[in-house]
């Protein structure tokens, strides 16, 4: 049994305009490659915890009104629940690639 996740031969998920995914799934954890680009709009404010790379681009959460940039190389950690909830802002012209693992 392998335990390579080979994002290379998994097909990308578009689900709403400005991002793309690529999951991998085990149990109730989940591992994202995720690229948000111009043009994304979070719906709502996200309550999920992440912990996450920052591949490449650059970005901003807003938590409540409060934003916090990120950028190349830089590791995220967000809890989950209400005191955490966040949206993705890029700003024009910005994209970014990142690496999530989630419980789900």
């Amino acid at each position: 049994m392998s335990y390579l996740v080979e994002f290379d031969k998994l097909p990308w998920d578009k689900p709403a305009p400005g991002v793309r995914s690529k999951s991998f799934v085990s149990g109730n954890q989940q591992i994202r490659l995720v690229e948000f680009s111009e043009g994304f709009v979070e719906p709502d404010w996200c309550r999920k915890g992440h912990a996450g790379y920052v591949i490449d681009g650059e970005f901003a959460n807003d938590y409540s009104g409060a934003l916090e940039r990120y950028k190349k190389e830089d590791i995220i950690f967000i809890p989950a629940g209400e005191s955490a909830k966040h949206k993705a802002i890029l700003g024009k012209g910005e994209k970014v690639t990142l690496l999530l693992f989630e419980i789900i």
